[in-house]
């Protein structure tokens, strides 16, 4: 594709979103703006008993959070498991109710609800000439990271659009909102990676994330919380193509301020080092740093080890 742009197009309204066949999404939406008119108390309860109904009626997700936090944890009693498997669904609810100041809020309103810590490392780095890649993975609260950094920066980042037509112009709108005034960009992973190093080259902040199984072509077998994981190996390239340091990142729901703090970790220590493997590891050790931040946020019901090495079995059912 051209450079010229990215995917704009995403995040507009476009006469198509009115079809009869979306009207039944847009009444939903219309359910759910009404509904997070209520405080913000009532949102988390509603939201925390809806994961529980969920938790109870999604067997097969309920099952992979399970196996995924059995591998990762495997000290934990199958006690343990099943309440922490039982606190990621309240949690992945409750902050699908959070979705709407995204959405719908002002700016002053969003900032207000969203702790920063770690930001100023971003700055210290452009002023020793490096680029900058953010390194976020998929928690609860993805998206609540994703604005701050793109409030305070000019932006790039991956986007994969949602089957559902309206529902994905919402998240690409959430997505785009905030730094549109900065510049800020969304390539899909059709466009591949050169936009994203020539933006990036030139000065953008990339939001990338890469702890997704997506099978084992660009992979490499790297542990993850111990585990052999299929995990893409090209983040180590793309730092040594870009001049850029790697900054992990993580959003979590702080449940007794009713606020997301959004830390920036420490950078990668010599990264990249130049082995797929090696650089591969690293990255998924500054991912289990930030996972181990709030680890009933992070989204366990992604098959994360769906590929497995030669000659081993299947983890899911």
């Amino acid at each position: 594709m051209s450079f010229k742009g990215s995917n704009a197009h995403l995040s507009r309204f476009r006469v198509e979103l009115l079809h009869p066949k979306h009207w039944s999404t847009w009444i939903a939406l219309g359910i759910y703006f009404l509904f997070t008119l209520l405080p913000m108390s009532v949102l988390d309860w509603a939201g925390k008993r809806l994961g529980e109904y969920a938790a109870k009626k999604n067997s097969k997700r309920f099952n992979i959070a399970r196996v995924n936090l059995s591998l990762c944890f495997p000290e934990k009693s199958e006690q343990a498991i099943e309440e922490m498997v039982l606190g990621h669904f309240r949690a992945q609810f409750r902050g699908a109710m959070h979705l709407y100041m995204l959405w719908w809020r002002p700016v002053y309103i969003v900032r207000k609800n969203i702790i920063c810590e770690g930001f100023e490392q971003v700055g210290q780095f452009r002023n020793q000439g490096k680029q900058v890649i953010v390194l976020i993975c998929h928690s609860i609260g993805l998206d609540f990271a994703g604005a701050p950094i793109s409030m305070n920066f000019s932006t790039i980042a991956p986007y994969k659009p949602m089957r559902n037509t309206v529902i994905d112009f919402m998240f690409a709108r959430g997505r785009t909102r905030f730094g549109t005034k900065l510049g800020g960009k969304l390539f899909t992973r059709e466009d591949g990676l050169r936009p994203l190093i020539k933006e990036t080259r030139a000065g953008k902040v990339l939001v990338y994330l890469a702890d997704e199984d997506l099978g084992i072509d660009n992979s490499v077998f790297a542990p993850f919380f111990g585990v052999p994981k299929a995990t893409i190996s090209v983040l180590g390239r793309m730092a040594k193509a870009c001049n850029a340091v790697v900054l992990p990142c993580v959003s979590c729901y702080d449940q007794e301020l009713r606020k997301y703090r959004v830390k920036i970790l420490p950078a990668i220590d010599n990264f990249p080092g130049g082995d797929d493997v090696a650089d591969a590891t690293a990255m998924n050790v500054a991912i289990e740093k930030c996972v181990l931040q709030c680890p009933e946020q992070y989204l366990w019901t992604f098959r994360y080890f769906q590929t497995r090495p030669e000659g081993e079995a299947p983890v899911y059912e």
